[in-house]
């Protein structure tokens, strides 16, 4: 796997372990937290642990103190496994979770490959887990601001990963350009090109006020619009000395000077813009629509005849939705003994016994792996390149909804 598809892969596992952590709640302070960044010792992790764990003895209520030295328990008992922190950093986040009804259940999330280095030790015993570290490996700073205008109206906003904002959309009120009320033809004119004047000025500045807080992290100005105006704008120095700066070059023709013409001047921008990949998700998706509907594509979807193609090699790009939330959990019945696989919602209760029909407490969860960590492996045994898609483009959503998330252009058809 590329260096960038394994960064992916390891954003979104975050992604995922994060959405189920914020939902984790403690009855008092049970719920134990553990973050050790590469450069420290798991050996002083765990003696730090064993002497928390005596402290915790100090815990007045009987259930408060259980759990908490349970939790701490189990975090000492994790740690053991790892000889150090590794290349990043490990978290580990334990301890008796709510789940309704006044029951508890102890839970244990670790984190021993994220995107990037941890930056320091952190210890927490509290009612949630402390996330704050791994939350900002997920912000995307890079960014390109993008602003579209003609003499009518105008929008900016910026362009993020692979999401896109709109702050604001202006309309001018200009005069057309026709003689009225007796007034002379030059006077008329100055007025109509004063009123730009003061349309062009008000926009530019509110995009600067905009961008300027943001301004270390934007990449370049993307510039756009239907006809002249665009650059009439940048060459009679509009925008503030700092933005004009990064403003890219050339600008582009889009149909609208509104927020339509702002998501089609990321369309038109797309090679210059490579770093947020919109571009390159969208060109992937179609790249699988148009070969699906081929006499004899080399394009498949859904998970068992991926699955199957993935086994055979066939595979040249897996296509997977970061909307994506299953499971594959391998179940055994207690009342029959049957043991079976399925795929499931992380959430999902587990499904009746297929055999004797029995179902809640007569069933055992053995093993439960993502679907993506899953596919992903599979993936890399056969060197099929891995693209993860997300929901916020129309193509995305589509993926996500149309085709259960899954999808492969294939190297050769396969039946």
């Amino acid at each position: 796997m590329s260096d960038d598809a394994e960064m992916a892969t390891r954003r979104l596992k975050l992604k995922l372990a994060l959405e189920d952590l914020r939902e984790m709640k403690g009855s008092g302070t049970e719920l134990v937290t553990v973050i050790i960044p590469p450069d420290r010792q798991v050996s002083d992790a765990r003696q730090m642990l064993q002497n928390e764990h005596g402290q915790a003895a100090n815990i007045k209520s009987k259930s408060t103190k259980k759990n908490v030295q349970g939790a701490i328990e189990s975090a000492i008992s994790l740690l053991s496994k790892y000889g150090n922190a590794g290349e990043r950093g490990l978290a580990l986040f334990t301890g008796a979770i709510i789940v309704g009804n006044n029951k508890t259940r102890h839970t244990t999330i670790i984190v021993d490959d994220p995107p990037k280095p941890l930056l320091s030790f952190r210890y927490r015993c509290d009612s949630k887990f402390e996330l704050t570290q791994l939350e900002d490996m997920l912000i995307d700073k890079k960014s390109y601001g993008l602003f579209v205008i003609d003499r009518a109206e105008a929008a900016y906003g910026i362009a993020s990963g692979k999401r896109i904002h709109v702050q604001e959309f202006l309309v001018s009120n200009i005069m057309g350009k026709h003689r009225q009320g007796g007034q002379s033809a030059q006077r008329f004119e100055r007025l109509i090109e004063e009123a730009a004047h003061n349309f062009f000025k008000r926009a530019a500045e509110h995009a600067c006020s905009y961008w300027l807080p943001e301004l270390e992290n934007i990449q370049a100005i993307i510039i756009g619009g239907p006809g002249a105006t665009k650059d009439f704008v940048v060459k009679n120095d509009y925008f503030h000395h700092e933005i004009t700066k990064k403003i890219a070059k050339p600008t582009f023709d889009v149909g609208y000077s509104n927020e339509s013409g702002v998501r089609e001047l990321v369309d038109n921008a797309g090679g210059l813009m490579g770093e947020i990949e919109l571009d390159a998700e969208r060109k992937v998706v179609t790249e699988f629509l148009e070969e699906l509907v081929k006499q004899h594509p080399k394009a498949t979807y859904g998970e068992r005849m991926i699955r199957q193609a993935l086994e055979q090699g066939a595979v040249a790009k897996l296509l997977i939705s970061e909307g994506m939330r299953k499971n594959v959990v391998t179940i055994e019945c207690k009342s029959c003994s049957n043991e079976w696989t399925v795929s499931i919602g992380r959430m999902d209760a587990l499904p009746a016994c297929p055999k004797c029909k029995a179902d809640g407490d007569d069933l055992k969860e053995i093993s439960s792996v993502s679907l993506i960590d899953e596919f992903t492996l599979l993936a890399t045994k056969g060197r099929a390149e891995v693209k993860f898609v997300s929901t916020d483009t129309e193509e995305g959503a589509q993926l996500d909804s149309g085709f259960g998330g899954l999808a492969a252009v294939l190297r050769y058809p396969i039946m």
